[in-house]
């Protein structure tokens, strides 16, 4: 009787080893599974964040080949005077692009009002580009400009009337006229005169002056 009850308990035991290992190896696959799927996802983002920087990297390497050539379309300006004065000032070109000006400059950034000349091209005398556009221009253009003004530090943007182009862009003594936002002339004319070579005081800042359409 006792070799008969012994037996029974070697095959329970027999049986609960055999269950447990089956759900070790059920558990081992299991994990095998989650953790292999988590690898693929993991190695599909940096897959995917690689190719994203890779094609900014190019596309960066591509504005700048553009912007180290002359950009097609642009005027200069010459012996432009840099007074400071409190009176109105008649420019000679629209926008301006250099002159007499206010002794207070406009915070550089996106506005949705026309900006005072005065005071708009002390901020180009400080570095700055001008990003103006037509008043009617399309909203998805409008959109596309902010875009890429995005947290640039010497930029301002703003609509302006009176404009013979759709856009254009204005820095010291510099100015290009585009047909639209998508010209890649635009992001080229940013590289290279944003606090480029032509500005008159170099390290001047764009900030502590004043919103003029707040």
């Amino acid at each position: 009787m006792n070799k008969k009850r012994a037996q029974e308990n070697a095959d329970r035991q027999a049986r609960l080893a055999a269950i447990q290992s089956q759900q070790r190896a059920g558990e081992r696959k299991r994990n095998t599974l989650i953790f292999g799927g988590i690898a693929l996802v993991i190695v599909a983002i940096i897959v995917a964040v690689t190719i994203v920087i890779v094609q900014q990297v190019q596309e960066n390497n591509r504005i700048d080949a553009l912007a180290s050539a002359d950009i097609e379309g642009v005027e200069t300006f010459e012996e432009l005077t840099a007074n400071h004065v409190d009176a109105p000032v008649e420019y000679e070109q629209t926008p301006p692009v250099g002159g007499d000006h206010s002794p207070i400059w406009t915070n550089c950034g996106v506005y949705t009002e026309p900006l005072p000349n005065e005071n708009t091209v002390h901020s180009m005398e400080h570095g700055a580009v001008w990003i103006t556009y037509q008043a009617d221009l399309p909203q998805a253009e409008i959109d596309a400009l902010t875009e890429l003004v995005g947290d640039r530090a010497y930029v301002v943007m703003s609509p302006f009337e009176g404009l013979e182009s759709p856009v254009v862009a204005s820095a010291w003594g510099i100015q290009l006229s585009l047909d639209s936002a998508d010209d890649e002339r635009l992001q080229a004319f940013l590289a290279k005169y944003v606090e480029g070579e032509q500005t008159p005081e170099p390290g001047a800042p764009c900030t502590g002056g004043i919103d003029p359409t707040a």
